[in-house]
């Protein structure tokens, strides 16, 4: 059990603590996880923060029980968030996202790592404008491009809340990021010929891709969460011209913020997290779907991911629903899998699923701290998670909690 937290708080099935990392106090970390094999033999592990003061923290992980912080940065000012990383080697790409529109900086930087106690930044690339409050995902694996969710200077949406589209970054010459391509959902740049898509009754999230993900097994396609957009795959074939393959809504009547698109590549399959963004359970259910895609055009959901009884969860304080998973990222500390999904349910916790039957998907772990003193939520509200190449889970907390490092028995 984590120091400080409520003994009546905390739940485990197959999975226990190895250690617990405050973070020098700054425990709000976003969702932004990597691990990084570093030259010397250590293992250290980055983190993107939710919220300022902090930018971004690494973890020398190398010794599990006892984990130390090799370098804390901090953010120029308090209306900008980093909350997504993603390292390659001993590249970093670190997402900046503003309040407001028009505010810098924002877009993403790339730092070299190779010195974990000493990021050295290589370039920023600006996606700022009078439309833009910048980046919230990247996704960097191939060390070639980088897949961002972000404004820029040149677009202007057609509703407040659609300010973001899905961006190719190319960075093979890393000081000189340039844009390869963009896509975004038809009718929510001001100037389209289609129309602005409707929007929902109760809960406006917004047609604006949260993750995206893009694989070196299948570098032609990329899986894009968008919201109240729902699921897409694209054709990237042409980094040029990305276009759409497949599509999947279901909200209204679901209430919508489609957020993570995993796809079990060998098997066809896309495992989908709608974020719950709402405390107290006020936008439940946001499950986490199993949906065939052995047809792209023809996207078919055949199984939801069980779950406790909300009540047990949601009441506790915070959030409780679907939220971020394991992606399955290439690279020597990562954890690969076709049957085994590893996801954040907030206040759920991190929980382990078993989906070798698609269609009767099975809970077989999970770990629930305590709340974390001093906590907003006054409980706990799991991210993120990254799971290793040998198992061991890094799972870290919206607020305060800041990193738990577990083993599960699965």
């Amino acid at each position: 059990m984590a120091r400080g937290a409520q003994a009546s708080q905390t739940l485990a099935l197959n999975m226990k603590l190895i250690a617990h990392h405050e973070l020098a106090g700054f425990g709000g970390v976003g969702e932004g996880i990597s691990l990084q094999s570093v030259k010397d033999g250590r293992r250290v592990l980055w983190l993107a923060h939710e919220s300022a003061p902090k930018n971004f923290t690494a973890v020398d992980v190398t010794d599990l029980k006892n984990p130390k912080i090799v370098v804390q940065t901090d953010l120029p000012h308090a209306d900008v968030r980093s909350n997504s990383l993603d390292v390659v080697g001993d590249v970093m790409a670190v997402a900046y996202q503003t309040k407001k529109w028009g505010q810098k900086p924002a877009g993403f930087d790339l730092f070299d790592v190779s010195r974990p106690q000493a990021p050295k930044l290589i370039a920023h690339y600006d996606t700022s404008g009078p439309c833009s409050r910048g980046a919230h995902c990247v996704f960097f694996v191939d060390g070639e491009y980088v897949h961002l969710t972000s404004g820029s200077a040149d677009f202007e949406p057609t509703n407040d809340n659609d300010d973001q589209f899905y961006q190719i970054v190319d960075v093979r010459n890393p000081a000189q990021p340039k844009e390869a391509g963009r896509w975004w959902y038809p009718g929510t740049r001001k100037g389209d010929a289609a129309p602005p898509p409707p929007r929902h009754p109760r809960f406006d999230g917004g047609y604006r891709p949260h993750n995206c993900a893009v694989y070196p097994a299948r570098p032609d396609r990329a899986y894009v969460g968008y919201i109240d957009g729902g699921a897409w795959i694209l054709d990237i074939s042409d980094k040029a011209r990305p276009g759409p393959v497949g599509h999947l809504q279901y909200s209204p009547p679901y209430n919508g913020f489609t957020h993570t698109v995993l796809p079990l590549l060998e098997r066809g399959f896309l495992i989908i997290t709608d974020e719950c963004v709402r405390d107290a359970l006020a936008d439940w259910p946001k499950p986490t779907w199993v949906v065939d895609a052995r047809v792209e055009s023809n996207l078919v959901p055949v199984a939801q991911f069980p779950l406790p009884d909300p009540e047990v969860f949601g009441r506790r304080g915070g959030r409780y629903g679907s939220h971020n998973m394991h992606e399955n990222q290439p690279g020597p500390c990562s954890y690969r899998s076709e049957t085994i999904i590893f996801g954040t349910y907030f206040g759920g916790g991190v929980r382990a699923f078993d989906v070798a039957n698609p269609y009767q998907p099975k809970e077989i772990a999970y770990f629930v701290p305590g709340a974390p003193p001093m906590s907003r939520a006054g409980a706990i509200q799991l991210n993120d998670v990254w799971v290793d190449e040998r198992g061991i889970i890094y799972a870290v907390d919206r607020f305060a909690g800041g990193l738990y490092i577990l083993e599960a028995n699965v």
